[in-house]
């Protein structure tokens, strides 16, 4: 595994936080960062390796070499940015969607139309087989897009289930966890559990934090079950047919680009934790048909800053490889 200095580790942990701010806007994957952050492979990887053998390990030399052996390191630190960005930023994000959703997701679709040209590019070898492959990933992610969510629901097996499928969501570049968790109704119950627990740590509310903690923990057992079960497959794919899986992964962010158009028609609403009501099933328009100012100027500013976003980082990766 890579020896990496102080600040390689806090570089890692700040792409952890853009993963998770990514993961937390229904539409948008933390995968395709970690990809474009030049992480991907390395997380699917050491995340395939861990097993109790860690422990095997500890015992007959020791725990430095046992941390250093299964990449731990890099674990913690990516984790702990994921961590921090969804309890710390769920709330603005969810503020910005609320106030300025156009230039939001006017953002994330100049990211993604960037990350779909970088991920695309690596693709060594076009041939027929290649284009059919994209073309059918990008079918079911627009399908997905298209999908009307369920009711919610609380209960213990279900909060399981959902972070079981979501993990998978997450971790996939161009397909979004949390628009799988609204998908199946448990965004509003996964979002509010975690306002909660902040909210239990802040006024010290031993009840409400260990309400929240317990059915996050739930939630995170189900993903943890699913992050280790889908990265056996996601590695092998990876190491024997990297080609594939990158068009895989290219034509599901194409079809994804339908879930974050920034101007969209809402055809029904949901009430959200807060007691809101925001929407949940909309349909994607041109700006000339958009019930207000469509802003389209602006959009496209924010476009072009999503984009380069992506440019930036690619460039930013690119140079610290030729070094």
């Amino acid at each position: 595994m890579p020896s990496r200095s102080f600040f390689q580790y806090v570089v890692i942990t700040a792409k952890g936080l853009a993963m998770g701010a990514a993961d937390v806007v229904p539409g948008v994957s933390g995968g395709t960062i970690a990809f474009i952050a030049g992480i991907y492979e390395e997380l699917i990887e050491t995340i395939h390796k861990l097993d109790l053998g860690f422990f095997k390990t500890w015992k007959k030399q020791g725990f430095k070499t046992a941390w250093n052996a299964y990449n731990l390191s890099f674990l913690v630190a990516l984790f702990s940015g994921v961590l921090i960005s969804i309890l710390s930023l769920a709330k603005i994000i969810t503020w910005l969607l609320n106030e300025h959703p156009i230039f939001v997701w006017a953002f994330f679709f100049g990211l993604v139309v960037a990350s779909i040209l970088y991920v695309g590019k690596q693709i060594k070898k076009w041939n027929v087989k290649v284009v059919i492959v994209m073309l059918i990933a990008a079918i079911i992610a627009y399908t997905i897009t298209l999908a009307e969510p369920t009711a919610t629901t609380n209960s213990t097996w279900f909060l399981f289930l959902a972070g079981f499928v979501a993990i998978i969501a997450m971790i996939l570049p161009g397909v979004s966890g949390a628009f799988i968790l609204l998908l199946m109704g448990a965004y509003t119950t996964v979002i509010g559990t975690l306002s909660q627990l902040v909210e239990g740590v802040t006024k010290m509310d031993s009840s409400l934090f260990f309400t929240a903690f317990g059915k996050l923990a739930v939630f995170g057992v189900g993903a943890i079950i699913g992050l280790k079960s889908f990265s056996r497959i996601l590695n092998y794919m990876f190491k024997n047919f990297k080609n594939t899986t990158l068009a895989v992964l290219t034509g599901f962010m194409i079809g994804a680009l339908n879930k974050i158009w920034p101007w969209k028609e809402v055809l029904q609403y949901r009430t959200n934790h807060s007691g809101e009501q925001v929407p949940l099933v909309e349909n994607s328009i041109l700006p000339g048909n958009f019930d207000g100012e469509p802003e389209v100027l602006l959009a496209i500013v924010f476009m072009v800053i999503g984009f380069l976003t992506i440019f930036i980082m690619e460039r930013f990766a690119a140079s610290k490889k030729e070094r």
